[in-house]
């Protein structure tokens, strides 16, 4: 989709680099780029390709990650196997918005994309924002773990089938209280009726037009 958040993977090695632009490929509101493996290529496709996002290596074969990172002007994610302390905050005073050590469980690179799209969402560039927004945002942000342990559910999808709890809602509804986009909203939501989780239901909303409303099975 047009609207989807582009991400570019950074990362010398190739098999890990691929694992990780695959974790992207498949995540709803996410196009992955061509991975690269030094900071020179990554650069042009920055130049070139302007992604949204950009998960990068500490160690390249041409140079330091951090360095590249603090060049970019885009999110970045970095991705790395050093553990010690200067670095991390390196990364982050470089601009990281969050720090993964590696090896890691897929499972947390798909949180923590699934709370930048809700993070992006809340910061929208359309729109301004409150002092609440703010915070709201930063802790969508850092919260892609609390789902970690989930070994069938992301933590967008555990947010959006919370929303149904109290009854039938939209995907509207659920898109206003979590942060994403609607599309995106509608979509985990036909995921969890197509595995039987939601009934869907078409009703008449106040306009006159029908809309599809959404319960737990």
């Amino acid at each position: 989709m047009s609207d989807d958040i582009r991400v570019l993977v950074v990362d010398d090695d190739f098999h890990v680099a691929g694992l990780h632009r695959d974790v992207v490929a498949v995540r709803p509101g996410f196009t992955a780029l061509d991975a690269v493996h030094t900071a020179r290529e990554a650069r042009a496709v920055v130049r070139d390709q302007t992604p949204d996002l950009v998960l990068v290596d500490v160690y390249l074969p041409d140079g330091d990650g951090l360095a590249l990172l603090a060049e970019l002007d885009t999110d970045a994610f970095v991705i790395s196997a050093a553990t010690d302390g200067a670095t991390i905050r390196r990364a982050l005073r470089s601009g990281a918005l969050t720090y993964l050590i590696k090896p890691f469980d897929a499972r947390l690179l798909g949180d923590r994309l699934d709370a930048y799209l809700r993070y992006r969402n809340v910061l929208r560039d359309d729109r301004g924002a409150d002092q609440e927004a703010v915070e709201r945002a930063l802790r969508i942000l850092h919260s892609g773990d609390t789902a970690a342990a989930s070994s069938s559910r992301s933590a967008t999808e555990q947010l959006v089938l919370a929303q149904l709890d109290g009854g039938e809602v939209t995907a509207a509804d659920v898109a206003a209280v979590t942060g994403v986009s609607r599309a995106t909203a509608q979509r985990y939501l036909a995921a969890l009726a197509a595995r039987g989780l939601v009934e869907v239901a078409l009703r008449y909303g106040t306009t006159g037009r029908p809309e599809h409303r959404y319960r737990r099975a």
